[in-house]
């Protein structure tokens, strides 16, 4: 018997590969976008005590209220934009069913999808999922930028949507506001969408400052912001994520999403509410860990012989691996997996065309210190 002919149109995920051949032969997953430190107490003890508390039944399908009212509060503190928590937010089972429901509720087969490459490896599926044909634009290195004319033209009339990651993974680009009011008005002369992962809001350096595109004038009934608490709370098992909307757009996703997963956990929503009231000072911390974090992965890659392009968001670096002798980055990135220990992910996984990424490696430094000077020694093997 066959698969069909949208299951057979792209592959499994080459991350989790890569994170199974570090299981494999017992390597450092710098793959894999996972922290390997705790989650914040109070967010456990909060999930302890409400499963204690038997809340351990359906939530209402589109989410908790009191987490759907945390999460809308949040938005409004972080960035003045109200939220109604009734009718502009959809609780998901984490940021990769938001966007696939997103993705259901507004793509109808033959529309097209505009992607920017590097990608998340999700999105071109999510796209196919669809039915929709992806239409790709590139981010140039070594600032990641796109080229507004390319991006012009990937647009039509046959254009549904447009996905956005920022900050970004796997480049750590985070899209200015010049270059999302470019997004912007082409989203409105095509009556477009954007589906926005903003996943990775708090990890920003040296000044860099994450604006959602939902803020952009305009944009405001024509975006689909996408989020989780995975990666700001360390919490990447927990799978609870939420869209925020237009009520329009909203009623469409919470659809498609009833009869997807039904919901998400419930005791893990009320620890949500917790986490979404941390003081400020967690998200201060939080960056300042990470520009550590960043800084000392890339004194240890640039050590180690690699070319990087140095990230200000997300908790990933790009590199070039071209000077180390290797045919590709496949060759490579198994390589450091089986001999170096040290695992990673090819390059050619985040580009429609492998060829752009055949030299390229992605390492991510969600992890403790201790854990990337030991990667660090590992790859100092590279240069002996």
């Amino acid at each position: 018997m066959r698969v069909s002919k949208k299951a057979a149109s792209f592959t499994e995920s080459v991350i989790r590969d890569m994170t199974r051949l570090a299981i494999k032969h017992n390597a450092i997953n710098l793959a894999q976008g996972f922290p390997d430190f705790a989650a914040p107490e109070e967010i456990k003890e909060a999930a302890k005590r409400a499963i204690d508390a038997d809340i351990n039944q359906y939530a209402i399908t589109w989410g908790a209220k009191p987490f759907r009212d945390a999460i809308a509060e949040k938005f409004a503190r972080t960035y003045g934009v109200a939220v109604d928590p009734e009718t502009q937010l959809c609780v998901t089972c984490g940021s990769t069913e938001a966007m696939m429901s997103a993705a259901l509720a507004v793509i109808d087969p033959g529309d097209e999808v505009v992607v920017f490459e590097p990608f998340y490896e999700n999105y071109g599926p999510d796209a196919i999922l669809s039915g929709a044909t992806p239409r790709f634009v590139t981010l140039h290195e070594p600032d990641w930028h796109f080229d507004v004319a390319e991006l012009a033209a990937a647009f039509n009339e046959r254009t549904r949507a447009i996905i956005i990651n920022s900050p970004n993974n796997p480049t750590g680009k985070v899209f200015t506001r010049a270059e999302l009011e470019q997004i912007a008005a082409l989203c409105q002369k095509w009556g477009v969408v954007a589906i926005t992962d903003e996943i990775y809001e708090f990890m920003t350096y040296e000044g860099t400052v994450h604006i959602p595109l939902i803020t952009i004038p305009g944009m405001e009934d024509r975006t689909i912001l996408i989020n989780a608490m995975s990666k700001t709370y360390s919490v990447t098992g927990w799978r609870v994520g939420w869209c925020i909307s237009s009520p329009e757009l909203t009623s469409g996703i919470r659809k498609v999403h009833d009869f997807l997963t039904v919901g998400a956990a419930a005791p893990l929503q009320e620890a949500g509410v917790v986490a979404l009231n941390l003081p400020d000072a967690y998200y201060t911390a939080l960056g300042d860990q990470y520009l550590e974090r960043r800084d000392l992965m890339l004194n240890i890659l640039e050590g180690a012989g690699f070319k990087t392009y140095k990230p200000y968001g997300a908790y990933y670096i790009m590199t070039d691996c071209s000077s180390l002798g290797y045919d590709d980055d496949v060759t490579a990135a198994r390589s450091l997996t089986e001999t170096i220990g040290v695992a990673s992910v090819p390059g050619s996984s985040f580009y429609k065309e492998p060829e752009l990424g055949r030299t390229k490696l992605r390492f991510s430094f969600c992890k403790k210190l201790d854990t990337l000077r030991a990667a660090g020694e590992r790859l100092s093997r590279l240069q002996k």
